[in-house]
């Protein structure tokens, strides 16, 4: 599954707003909606402050092996 998807399913589930989400993490409400539609590509700056907001770790959306 992709990282987006991984991350839009994690806010969903944990019952997050996105925008909410995208405000903490210092992204624009627009980039962020991209990002979770896939249509942005989501950097590692990016899943970092994501990751931040929502206190979690990239590992979580991001498979290391």
């Amino acid at each position: 599954m992709e990282v987006y998807k991984k991350i839009r399913a994690y806010i969903e589930e944990s019952g997050y707003n996105q925008f909410a989400i995208a405000q903490k993490a210092g992204i624009s409400k627009i980039t962020f909606k991209a990002m979770m539609n896939g249509k942005k590509t989501i950097y590692a700056d990016d899943l970092k402050a994501v990751c931040l907001a929502l206190n979690v770790s990239p590992e979580l959306f991001v498979e290391v092996n």
